[in-house]
């Protein structure tokens, strides 16, 4: 009989939101998503432990006599492309693979880094069009993959809370959007006190409205729901490009049996192109939404403090 995970992998493609190998080799999906917590996470799976005393040994030969803040530079962005690396060769589509927090209003910055994430690659042996390069939906981040993906380097725009974000990404040309459910929900249920059903769950319904703009408007962007709090979020996005899971979800549908329902299909095109969105109507329209306001700053500061911890791990090590 049909898994739930299995039926719901026929109308939506299945990505792992995880960096963990054996739950890779699990639950075989198609692709992949880290970001810096997921890296950290690394330093706890026996599976990447060769991984790291490789990177880290490697990493040493190639920073003598270079600036301590330049070693560990390339230290994280060595160790990040080498555990990209172990998830690209273990499934058919793309990894993730983030641009540090901190460069999240510098463009150039961005723009510069990716490239060198890209440029790591492909010393592994890892083509460009098994990567994402992720970054954070601000004015900035966008901005940069706009640039990126006309140099073919392909983006998945993270941290997305609200529709002026998500409009800024398509018309940017962005190839992948990833916006947040799970914290838009945890913002109302703090705000209201309320639980919210899947039918009425803010974050659910944000990701179906943006899936149905996109589809009337002739957008191609994929867009990833991500950040689940239950199988039942991920279930209501059932039909939805994208969807990044994490293991204990993934482990609940394979244990479910039975056909999943579709509750979102894009619509054909039917509207007029508009003018494309300005920096300060990007702007205007962030800062009148004060959940994706808050939480576009919060995830940024958290993605930041895990970068420095990890720093602070390869700090050690070198």
């Amino acid at each position: 009989m049909t898994t739930q995970l299995e039926s719901l992998a026929t109308m939506t493609t299945v990505v792992a939101d995880t960096g963990d190998l054996d739950a890779i080799r699990k639950y075989r999906p198609e692709e992949a998503t880290t970001n810096p917590s997921l890296v950290l996470k690394a330093f706890e799976l026996p599976g990447y432990q060769p991984v790291i005393k490789r990177t880290m040994q490697r990493v040493k030969q190639e920073t003598t006599g270079m600036h301590h803040d330049g070693v560990i530079e390339h230290a994280v962005d060595a160790l990040s492309v080498a555990i990209g690396s172990e998830i690209a060769a273990l499934i058919p589509g793309r990894v993730s693979t983030e641009v540090a927090a901190k460069l999240s209003y510098d463009t150039d910055a961005s723009i510069a880094k990716a490239r060198r994430l890209i440029e790591l690659y492909e010393q592994n042996g890892v083509s460009r069009d098994k990567v994402l390069i992720k970054l954070a939906s601000t004015w900035e981040g966008i901005r940069a993959a706009e640039v990126l993906e006309k140099e073919g380097i392909r983006c998945n725009l993270t941290l997305l809370f609200c529709h002026a974000q998500a409009r800024a990404c398509f018309e940017a040309g962005v190839c992948l959007i990833s916006p947040f459910v799970g914290r838009v929900t945890d913002w109302y249920r703090k705000e209201t006190g309320k639980t919210y059903a899947p039918e009425e769950d803010p974050g659910v319904l944000f990701v179906r409205g943006i899936c149905q703009y996109a589809g009337e408007h002739g957008f191609d962007t994929t867009i990833m729901g991500a950040s689940f709090r239950s199988p039942e979020q991920v279930l209501a996005l059932a039909g939805c490009d994208n969807l990044t899971i994490a293991p204990e979800w993934l482990e609940e549908l394979q244990k479910r049996q039975g056909e999943v329902t579709r509750y979102v299909t894009k619509p054909a095109k039917t509207a007029q192109p508009s003018t494309p969105m300005t920096e300060s109507e990007y702007r205007w329209e962030l800062g009148l939404d004060a959940m994706a306001t808050e939480k576009l700053a919060d995830g940024i500061r958290r993605f930041a403090a895990d970068q420095e911890k990890l720093e602070g791990l390869l700090a050690k090590l070198l």
